[in-house]
Order: C-alpha cells, then structure tokens, then sequence
C-alpha cells in the first residue's frame, strides 16, 4: 500500500493513518500488552495497536520507539509511551522517568548511526507549546551546525524512514 501525506501538518498525516489498511510491522517484537487507557483515535495508540504503520525503532512492554513520517532530519525519532497520556502533567512519575530512561538510550543510538554534531530532545506539552499530537511523545532530532530544526522537514520516503530505523537499531 502506498501512502502520500498531501499535508506538512501532523494531523492530515493522522488523518492518512486513520484511514490506512492494517499492516503488521516485522519489526515488532514481543506481545503488546494493550492498556484500556488508550484513546480509540489516537494515531500513536493505533501503531502500538499495529493498526497503524510505523518503522519501529525500538520498542518493549512500556514504550514504542519509531521514526518520525515528517523528519526535521535523518535520524528524527519519536519515543511514546504505551499508555496513553496527553501530556507530561498527565503521566504517573515512574512512568516518566522509565520513558526519558528509554530517550537516553535511544539518543545514543541515533548519536552513533547519524553521525550528527548535535541532538536535541523535544517535548511539547499542549497546542500553544506546538503539540500536534495529544499523546505524551519525545523527540529525539539529529541536528548539524547552522541547521535549527524547527520547521524545514527533510523528504525521507517510507523506504527510507525503515533504513533509518535498522541503522538506530543496530546500536540499541
């Protein structure tokens, strides 16, 4: 199935997800343990349901880990946990603090397969603060001199975003 996101906003890219056809993910591993928390349109719910596709960095029993469909550069990982929570005011503290655990790790995967001189973690908390998609998620974004990484998405076609993720799993 071919996908094309007409839309640079993060919710038309949600309204593509919606729609799309079950695809089972072979990178997955182990048995998802769905949580009654989760939100029935929530387009971060539906790939830790696999009724949504994702190139899957990493992901285990708490946290799914996959490559950003609108990158600000190679590497842009986004790191989610499995429940669903809105924001950081939202998630119980030890939750938290195992999710960011997992953002360390990951960030020095991506450190190793990008090669980039800097990375920067993001977390957005509500629409003001630039959240697009209300279930709590960390950016991970490789970044190199002179290139902010705000809003200039590189082009990574879906081929592209599953090599990215092989390189960061290789170093997980």
């Amino acid at each position: 199935m071919k996908l094309y996101y007409l839309s640079p906003s993060f919710k038309a890219v949600a309204d593509v997800f919606a729609v799309a056809v079950k695809l089972k993910n072979p990178n997955r591993v182990g048995i998802l343990k769905l949580e009654s928390t989760m939100s029935e349109s929530c387009i971060f719910c539906k790939i830790v349901r696999e009724e949504a596709p994702a190139n899957v960095v990493y992901e285990d029993e708490k946290v799914i880990a996959f490559m950003s469909i609108q990158p600000i550069n190679v590497g842009h990982t986004l790191v989610v946990p499995k429940k669903h929570h809105e924001n950081i005011y939202e998630i119980p503290e030890d939750e938290v603090a195992y999710l960011y655990r997992i953002v360390k790790k990951l960030a020095h995967a991506v450190k190793k397969a990008v090669n980039p001189e800097g990375i920067r973690i993001i977390q957005n908390n509500g629409a003001a603060a630039g959240q697009v998609i209300f279930h709590l998620h960390v950016h991970i974004i490789p970044l190199s001199q002179g290139h902010h990484g705000v809003h200039y998405p590189v082009d990574r076609g879906l081929d592209e975003l599953k090599d990215d993720a092989q390189k960061i799993r290789q170093f997980i």
